[in-house]
């Protein structure tokens, strides 16, 4: 307990300077501002992850999952809706662009990054070459296919409405309401070690660690909600000073200060030998923001115009959107066999590095970044193909199988890490 008091303090110190300058209303400048601001909403969602993660083990009803879900993702939420709020407040703004960059921005980096890395890490900690999934985790993979292939309406459209709000929040509602209802994947390591903080946390009595998960929460959330304005305009006001593009700061700046701490856990879960826990943490991360996020935004944006409205998607966030669909896409189709390899694992980073590299070539050059993004989608969609064609059968037999143990209730038996459809001596 004494580390777990020690980790909470240092976490309170990192906020503080940040509540100093919001109750003040000092700016020591930009750059100073993205520091402080940011560090506080990273701090902020560290102990969010201490306190869900340690209710997880507890949680059994829909109702207080979808809360502990909530939560999780509070820190990339608070950014990207503040944008999406502006946005409707001031339609022809830059603020439209914002919100959807930030969106775009945090779910390619969970699949380009967070993805590969909970593969490289299993293969560097316990040298195993791959990642197996369970049978039961044909839910994850089967609910970001549906949401994955939902964008692509979105993208026809060339805009995110209210009718999206509605199908996306009942979608993850319904992804939910289903992993309520079927049991943990267990592995070889103990199942009643948490890693982290979150251990200490979990050897209290029931009414001393609700009461802790709750005051984390309340804690966190709070200093998340004071510093989601100063953090997000502060990005813009720093990419002005440095004469670099506040377009590609709030795509990728904000989403890894923000989703940094579930990251962090997800690791935390590969190095004490749940490597199919981390990996879930990833995928069921990216679910909340390809369905609950991207859904929200319009609703955001109704918020501020004070009316119904939509986010529009012009020629550059079509083809952001797209890319991020076709990423999506091409990461399900690996996942189909419910496993990822280190060879899948350096194709999503790999491919991640060169959409990077190519929007800090091109970042003064509209048309050849349009030209660039199209380019790689269709690369994504065309590597697609074959995963779909010969691993869409397997996933489909792992889907009866899911199918025939619950209605035989019977699931506990899918639950096991590696009871996917494919062979854990593959490499």
């Amino acid at each position: 307990m004494k580390r777990f008091l020690i980790l909470l303090l240092l976490a309170l110190v990192a906020t503080a300077p940040a509540i100093a300058l919001r109750m003040s209303s000092a700016r020591p400048g930009p750059l100073v501002d993205v520091a402080v601001f940011g560090s506080a909403i990273l701090a902020a969602g560290v102990m969010l992850s201490w306190g869900a993660e340690a209710a997880e083990k507890r949680v059994s009803q829909g109702l207080i999952l979808a809360a502990v879900a909530l939560v999780t993702v509070l820190p990339e939420y608070a950014v990207d809706l503040y944008y999406a709020f502006q946005a409707g407040k001031a339609p022809n703004s830059p603020y439209v662009h914002y919100a959807a960059a930030n969106m775009t921005g945090a779910n390619r980096l969970l699949v380009g990054i967070a993805w590969p890395l909970m593969v490289f890490l299993h293969w560097a900690h316990a040298r195993r070459r791959a990642i197996e999934l369970a049978t039961i985790n044909v839910v994850e993979v089967g609910f970001l296919l549906l949401a994955s292939l939902y964008a692509f309406l979105i993208i026809l459209k060339n805009r995110i409405d209210l009718v999206d709000t509605l199908l996306l929040v009942g979608l993850f509602v319904a992804y939910l309401w289903i992993t309520a209802r079927t049991p943990k994947v267990e592995s070889e390591a103990a199942q009643d070690d948490d890693p982290g903080p979150a251990a200490v946390l979990g050897t209290l009595r029931p009414s001393r660690q609700w009461a802790w998960t709750a005051g984390l929460t309340a804690v966190a959330a709070a200093v998340i909600l004071a510093c989601a304005e100063p953090f997000a305009e502060s990005i813009i006001a720093a990419g002005r000073l440095l004469n670099f593009d506040e377009f590609l700061l709030i795509q990728w700046l904000a989403p890894l200060a923000s989703e940094a701490p579930a990251v962090v856990i997800a690791v935390l879960f590969v190095l004490s030998n749940r490597p199919e826990g981390g990996l879930t943490a990833m995928v069921s991360d990216k679910i909340n923001q390809w369905t609950l996020l991207v859904g929200m935004l319009p609703l955001a944006m109704s918020l501020g115009a004070g009316g119904l409205t939509a986010l529009p998607l012009d020629a550059r966030q079509h083809e952001e959107f797209l890319l991020t669909a076709a990423q999506s896409l091409f990461g399900v189709g690996l996942l189909l066999r419910l496993r990822l390899s280190l060879i899948g694992a350096a194709a999503l980073a790999v491919l991640f590095s060169v959409q990077v590299v190519i929007a800090l070539v091109f970042r003064d050059d509209p048309a050849r970044t349009i030209e660039s993004l199209t380019i790689l989608a269709w690369v994504y969609l065309a590597l697609a193909v074959p995963l779909y064609i010969t691993g869409m059968p397997g996933f489909l037999r792992a889907c009866g199988t899911l199918r025939r143990a619950a209605l035989d209730r019977k699931l506990a038996c899918a639950a096991p890490a590696g009871t996917g459809p494919i062979d854990s001596s593959r490499g």
